[in-house]
This record gives C-alpha cells, structure tokens and sequence, in this order.
C-alpha cells in the first residue's frame, strides 16, 4: 500500500484553518475552490466532488474529531481498492498552523497520481486559508 504524506505550513490560525477544513460539505468553497469545482451530498452523507480536472470522487466522512483537529475520509465507488486519508490542523505559533495530510492507496500504482491531485490541492488551500486569514487580520469583510 502506497502512503502519500503532504505537510506544509499557512500563515492561518489553526483555529481559522479547522474551521474551514471541519466544514465538510462546503470543502469547494471555503477549502480548496478552483481545485474542486463543486460538491453535493449523498443520501448516506458522503461528499460527490468534482474537480478542475475532471474527476470526480465519493467522499465518505469517516471521523471529525474536534479535538485533535483532524478529520478521516475515504473514497468508495472507484478504480481504487483501497483510498484512507486524513487531514488533521495542528498549532504552529501566533497566526500560523501547520496542515498535516495523509493517504493510504492501492493500488501502488495510483500514488503518482494521488500526490499530484494532493498538491494542487494543497496549493489551493494555502491560496485560499491565508487570503482569508489576511482579510480578517486587516479587518475586511470576508
């Protein structure tokens, strides 16, 4: 099994950046928008997302833990055999956090292509998370 760990630091709170990241249903929008176009819920409570490069993936919410900051999903209904990811936001001094994302896949052969959906989507959150953090740190309406 294939594990992709992307780690990476924003100049957001960790309480900002849980904020939007706990917000499972609107993970388009206050999360990564542009990487992820749209998203509905099913009837069993997973997230349909569809991409900016199409794909599309069934996002099944596994666990949201308020306290630890950290979420777990996986992804059913697909080519993959196995999809397990967690997102999980820790402290990282004043105004800043560090963002701490790992997938496990199989097959092996999907990691290569996981870990580049994984880095857009990273550099999609660090554009939106610090824009937001820097709208309400100079007092803008955001």
């Amino acid at each position: 099994m294939a594990t992709i760990h992307r780690e990476f630091e924003l100049a957001a709170s960790a309480a900002q950046v849980w904020d939007a990241l706990r917000d499972f249903r609107a993970v388009h929008e206050r999360l990564a928008p542009g990487f992820l176009t749209a998203c509905r819920i099913d009837e069993e409570g997973a997230r349909i997302l569809d991409f900016s490069n199409g794909s599309v993936a069934r996002e099944l919410p596994v666990s949201i833990d308020e306290s630890l900051r950290r979420i777990a999903y996986t992804v059913t209904g697909s080519r993959m055999r196995h999809h397990h990811a967690s997102a999980q936001v820790f402290d990282a001094g004043e105004g800043r956090s560090r963002f701490v994302w790992i997938t496990d896949v199989l097959p092996d052969e999907l990691a290569p292509y996981i870990a580049g959906m994984m880095d857009e989507g990273a550099a999609a959150m660090k554009k939106k998370l610090e824009a937001e953090a820097q709208k309400s740190s100079s007092g803008s309406p955001t």
